[in-house]
């Protein structure tokens, strides 16, 4: 009698996290049914004439992804806001669905678990990151559990104060400042051999992916996505005199850091926007260097440029 070949155990439904963004006109409209907002909204004001039209998209996109997480079976296993915290540990996949801030502020709970951003309203948010939107998520989100859709390891950033880990997990940019932006940021930098007392409005601080954000904006330049190398940059550097800093703009280099000595009492490091943050005071030592976890971004070609195609020519 032949022997029968043991039943294959049933195969797990794919676990996600599915992280949401609140969008104005439901924190501000709906939730806090706030009065000057319901004022402006009554008179045809220009300064909100954008909001109705980005959270109907944002909603029927997220209509759309619960639905074809739905037809593949795949089981959502947290929902959450950008705001909130989780744990991704037993996930197969994470999905953002908003913007840019969206993923970056969910990408400090995941660790290597994959990521997919869904940009839920390309006419009114940056979906830098993001690798579908809402005309291609089904098929972003089949490629993703699949295993088919293209993916992009990117570096992160270390960040220790007075050599306790504040976070290992920064992916866009970190952001040192005095809490007042009217204020003067002091402070004392070193990067090897180099160290240099600066005044100014602050300085950025990041890994390649956030080159072309603040980093940019402030002066410095475009790292290739997959760089190893991270940058600073200096905001408005305060140098009466005409002279130069040396560390205005630096770059640092893998196994390197940045040690910095806070001269400002009332301090803030802030990490990927304004969600993540630490409070920092004088004589505070913070140290910047190359994190040991990177962040797998799926959807997102390595060689993407700073506005360059759509999301569905990034597969």
């Amino acid at each position: 009698m032949a022997e029968r070949s043991p039943t294959p155990a049933p195969r797990r439904p794919p676990r996600v996290a599915l992280v949401v963004k609140r969008s104005a006109w439901k924190i501000y409209r709906e939730e806090r049914k706030d009065p000057r907002i319901t004022r402006l909204i009554e008179a045809g004001d220009s300064a909100v004439a954008r909001l109705k039209a980005s959270h109907d998209a944002h909603e029927q996109t997220v209509r759309e992804v619960k639905a074809a997480l739905d037809d593949i079976g795949a089981q959502i296993d947290v929902v959450a806001s950008a705001a909130q915290s989780f744990d991704a540990g037993e996930l197969d996949l994470v999905i953002t669905v908003g913007g840019d801030g969206t993923l970056l502020s969910a990408s400090h709970n995941v660790g290597d678990v994959p990521i997919l951003g869904i940009n839920s309203a390309p006419g009114h948010s940056v979906g830098f990151f993001c690798g579908a939107t809402s005309r291609d998520a089904a098929d972003a989100i089949a490629g993703a559990l699949s295993g088919s859709l293209r993916s992009t390891v990117l570096t992160r950033m270390q960040v220790t104060v007075n050599d306790k880990l504040a976070t290992g997990r920064v992916l866009n940019d970190a952001l040192f400042c005095h809490v007042s932006p009217a204020a003067t940021s002091r402070y004392v930098l070193r990067l090897g051999r180099v160290e240099e007392e600066q005044k100014s409005s602050g300085f950025w601080i990041g890994p390649a992916a956030g080159s072309t954000a603040a980093q940019r904006s402030a002066g410095g330049r475009v790292l290739p996505l997959t760089s190893k190398r991270l940058q600073l940059v200096v905001r408005e550097p305060y140098t009466p005199h005409g002279e130069e800093y040396r560390l205005r703009h630096a770059l640092i280099q893998p196994g390197a850091s940045l040690v910095v000595r806070s001269k400002t009492h009332d301090a803030k490091l802030f990490f990927d926007g304004p969600i993540h943050s630490v409070s920092v005071g004088f004589g505070d030592v913070i140290e910047f260097t190359q994190a040991p976890q990177s962040l797998t971004i799926l959807g997102l070609s390595a060689k993407r440029k700073w506005g360059a195609g759509s999301a569905a020519s990034r597969r």
